[in-house]
């Protein structure tokens, strides 16, 4: 059920509803209402949230998605209920919600934020950024524009937009504060948010693929009057280091690179830590070098105040079939080591060491046909057949939808093991050539058809978890649609997830079996929290479709059988009764 605070009235007032949250009622023309008794968010509680609290993307800095909250437990969760939901705005939907003392708050499709009551749904207030801002390559405007998290800093959240602006809304009242063009009118995008650098809005761009002048980078803005402090380019130029690795190709046409998921942070060391994409065109034979073409596909490590690069590490050089390593970043202590964690595309677990980038392993699931890893050196080596020539077909697992792709694995430190969404296919595909001219480039003309993986029995979906010392499977569970969530796990002992057929799963964190389920309105697509308000936990599930989500492609092609509605974008939250 869908509830609302349209509540204007020409006077000042104040009440308290459900979940003790005080809000104050404003005058007619302003912000529907607003959060009273806000406390600033500062660094210590981005470094060490309250348990009750969701305060980043994947909530702590350093992207484990894990929840300390035990009140749902393998024996009492198969009666989790319905307890409120809230219809999100049409569009592609990937979104994170957040929660603070109390009060969700959540991007939706076309770059509106809303401040909702997050025991009761009851809305406080929404920014509707305006249909008149730009649209992006997701869909147009205004419901194709899309972002995978907000990020919040002080008394501000923070909204990145499709034209590459980030936007600083006030918390208390959803009034908007700054406004700042990173991108100047270059054609940049931003599809995800920022992370918080002691002070620091640090957000990657995207949409690099074109060939520009410019090359992609990543920016930090202060926090406070959102002035732009630096950025750091995320493609090796002539004359620097790695420069050489692009071969003789002008910097206009030394494309991709982009970091399209935010990054993590290690307040002790204070070092950001950004992935970043392949290439483009993809296939070497097409963009005109066999080099490494730094930096893509690769892990940099940044100082937050000055952007300089401590170091790199290139997961796969001069990678040509679109195999991205630019998902999340998990940093974990463990025993006398501090490690850097990755998964891309071709389902490798990588393990560097946290403050010189060393390579330490490299633990594949042993799906992929693409490389070879040393498991001592990390040395790649390209097996034969998958080097792209133009105009001859190829055959390779994965397809470019990726075994591992924006849906973020998690981390569960009890069991020292990742959870983590995996979709089974291959593909067949063509390249062409592209006009190295201004404005060309992008992926390449390319021909492509899915597969079902040869190892899956048809099945698209799996989740999987991992040891994270050894790389063996503890368990995985298999679906005939794709796992279209990220993963959530929590002390209490469970692992969620959902699916791209409407089902959402609770399982034991520990046997891998389902112990609770149900089927949503539309597709389990985005990033499930769980949080607390006075001691009750919530499981916060958003739904949606969209967002260039190759999950959408692959059940079209691989299993016409099933079908999903289009619509219904909504949020679901559960609790105990």
């Amino acid at each position: 059920m869908q509830t609302s605070m349209e509540l204007i009235v020409p006077t000042r007032s104040c009440l308290t509803i459900a979940s003790a949250v005080v809000i104050c009622i404003l005058a007619a023309g302003s912000s529907l209402a607003q959060v009273d008794n806000y406390r600033p968010v500062t660094d210590g509680m981005l470094q060490n949230p309250a348990a009750a609290d969701w305060l980043s993307w994947r909530r702590t800095l350093d992207g484990q998605a894990h929840s300390p909250l035990d009140e749902i437990t393998p024996e009492n969760v198969g009666d989790l209920r319905l307890v409120w939901s809230w219809a999100l705005r049409p569009g592609p939907q990937q979104t994170t919600p957040l929660v603070h003392d109390g009060v969700l708050f959540i991007a939706n499709p076309g770059e509106v934020v809303q401040a909702l009551d997050a025991a009761t749904g009851d809305l406080i207030w929404e920014y509707d950024r305006g249909a008149d801002a730009p649209g992006s390559s997701f869909g147009g405007p205004p419901a194709g524009r899309m972002t995978r998290n907000i990020s919040m800093y002080d008394d501000k959240i923070y909204l990145n937009t499709a034209d590459a602006h980030v936007v600083a809304i006030d918390a208390r009242s959803g009034e908007e504060v700054w406004d700042s063009d990173i991108d100047q009118g270059v054609g940049y995008q931003f599809s995800s948010g920022s992370i918080i650098a002691d002070g620091k809005v640090v957000s990657g761009l995207t949409g690099c693929g074109r060939y520009r002048e410019e090359s992609c980078y990543i920016v930090g803005l202060d926090a406070g009057t959102g002035e732009e402090l630096w950025r750091t380019s995320t493609v090796a130029l002539p004359g620097q280091r790695g420069g050489d690795t692009w071969g003789d190709l002008p910097p206009m046409f030394r494309a991709g690179s982009d970091s399209w998921i935010p990054g993590s942070y290690d307040p002790v060391t204070r070092t950001l830590f950004h992935g970043t994409s392949q290439a483009k065109p993809w296939a070497r034979a097409v963009r005109g070098t066999d080099g490494d073409a730094l930096y893509t596909n690769s892990t940099l490590a940044l100082d937050p105040d000055t952007g300089e690069m401590k170091w790199y590490y290139q997961h796969l050089p001069g990678e040509t079939l679109d195999m991205d390593e630019v998902f999340e970043r998990i940093l974990v202590d463990y025993d006398d080591r501090r490690s850097v964690f990755t998964m891309g595309k071709i389902g490798v677990l990588w393990e560097m060491a946290l403050q010189t980038g060393r390579f330490r392993n490299a633990h594949d699931l042993g799906y992929q046909t693409v490389a070879d890893i040393d498991s001592v050196t990390g040395q790649v080596t390209y097996r034969d057949g998958t080097i792209p020539v133009i105009g001859e077909e190829i055959y390779w697992c994965p397809s470019t939808a990726g075994f591992k792709s924006w849906r973020a694995m998690s981390y569960h430190p009890g069991m020292e093991a990742f959870f983590i969404p995996i979709n089974l296919n291959c593909e067949t595909a063509v390249f062409g050539p592209v006009d190295r001219v201004a404005g060309g480039g992008g992926t390449g003309p390319v021909r492509r058809t899915n597969h079902h993986h040869p190892d899956s029995e048809e099945q698209l979906g799996e989740f999987v978890a991992m040891s994270m010392r050894t790389g063996d499977v503890l368990w995985r569970r298999r679906f005939r649609t794709p796992i279209n969530s990220a993963a959530l796990t929590t002390a209490g002992g469970l692992a969620i997830a959902g699916g791209w057929d409407r089902q959402v799963y609770a399982f034991d964190a520990g046997s891998g079996e389902t112990l609770w389920e149900t089927r949503l309105p539309t597709s389990v697509q985005g990033f499930p929290i769980t949080y607390a308000v006075g001691g009750k936990q919530y499981l916060a599930v958003p739904a949606g479709a969209g967002g260039a989500s190759w999950g959408g492609m692959l059940p079209a092609d691989l299993t016409p059988e099933k079908k999903r509605p289009v619509g219904g974008n909504g949020l679901f939250v559960f609790a105990l009764p």
